[in-house]
């Protein structure tokens, strides 16, 4: 079989190397076999390769050892790879010297210093809230809240298409729907439990609460988003002392005072404010009907739907509100949002820092940064 040849002017490695002397300081496309001093000094740089034949060359050095303030992006040609991806390549290292060499067309152009440009962004994620019971006066549960997720750092790869779901809340006697951010999901509220063959609280997010018939359990939380519903009881006197259990919260269980309450969520400065999201439904309480509370955090009282955007449970006898998706990114990105999602604050700058946000409070879709 024949061996393809390589021009000696595509090898790299001091000798066979066509160093040129002009110091590179704004955009260029870079050519095989020539190697690039790179001041970075004044901004970062994007530097075009050229189409790929495998074994060529490029060397670039830092000359002014400011790859790592102000990097160096690479951009391949046409539909040409980076590492064996798509995405723009960096250098972020100082006084780097990177050589790139062309492998074939599954892995184009690669190096030791060469990492994809990503972007570090913070997320909450908050899911549907589930649905109260359906006997009002009688003993129904509170709807857990959604399911609460936040992180501080999470990395995306630039120039790539991520989904995002907005999970809305439950009707009454049924679960929260689920919200989605790339990898995250957050798991809906559970239901709150009724006294006509679904005692029990469901699991979700948060639990919901069960009905009011002793020996009943709260839906279960899922681990790291909520807390489990609280447990009802009938005591001895119809319906005097029926009291059915709060559904749960992400910052508590629900029913914790043993009086119906719902559980409180947990609060989240995302949006350089704070906020208190995934309050659990205030179950039933009997002759008392309408006193019990809904979890700070939009939880609903007995009878009312949980708050909107908040993931709140619904109260007895009423639905749970919808979920939310908050992202706060560097203010230097740009985020590009598909059809079918629906936002507010797009782009928000939040004060006193270098960042903004953009809160999808409906719909799905895709989104990508550059």
């Amino acid at each position: 079989m024949a061996q393809t040849k390589i021009k000696p002017e595509l090898i790299d490695g001091g000798v066979g190397t066509d160093w040129q002397s002009a110091i590179q300081t704004s955009n260029f496309t870079a050519a095989a076999g020539k190697g690039y001093f790179v001041d970075t000094t004044s901004g970062s740089i994007t530097i075009t390769l050229p189409a790929g034949v495998v074994g060529a060359q490029i060397t670039i050095q830092d000359y002014a050892g400011t790859f790592d303030t102000n990097n160096v992006v690479l951009n391949a040609n046409g539909s040409e790879k980076i590492q064996g991806d798509t995405i723009s390549g960096q250098i972020t290292t100082k006084n780097a010297t990177t050589t790139l060499v062309y492998q074939d067309s599954i892995k184009g152009w690669t190096s030791q210093n060469v990492t994809l440009q990503t972007i570090d962004l913070r997320y909450l994620v908050v899911a549907g809230g589930g649905g109260g019971g359906s006997q009002s006066t009688i003993g129904a549960g509170g709807g857990g809240a959604g399911g609460m997720l936040t992180s501080t750092s999470y990395s995306l790869n630039l120039n790539t298409n991520y989904t995002v779901t907005v999970g809305g809340g439950g009707a009454v006697n049924t679960n929260g729907d689920n919200s989605v951010f790339a990898t995250i999901t957050a798991t809906g509220g559970g239901r709150g439990g009724y006294r006509t063959g679904y005692e029990a609280g469901a699991n979700g997010g948060s639990g919901g609460g069960s009905a009011s018939i002793s020996g009943q359990s709260g839906g279960t939380g899922t681990s790291g988003q909520g807390n489990d519903g609280g447990t009802g009881s009938q005591g001895s006197n119809f319906p005097s002392t029926y009291q059915a259990g709060g559904g749960g919260g992400a910052g508590e269980a629900g029913n914790t005072d043993g009086q119906s309450q719902g559980g409180d969520g947990l609060a989240s400065d995302i949006t350089g404010t704070s906020v208190t999201y995934a309050g659990g439904g205030a179950g039933a309480a009997g002759t008392s009907y309408g006193t019990r509370t809904g979890g700070e955090g939009g939880g609903g009282n007995e009878g009312s739907d949980g708050t909107d955007n908040l993931g709140g449970g619904g109260g007895a006898n009423a639905s749970g509100g919808s979920g939310v998706v908050i992202l706060r990114y560097s203010n230097t990105k740009t985020i590009t949002i598909g059809s079918g999602l629906t936002t507010s604050h797009l782009n928000t700058a939040i004060s006193g820092t270098s960042d903004k946000y953009t809160r999808f409070t409906g719909g799905t879709g895709t989104i990508s940064f550059s």
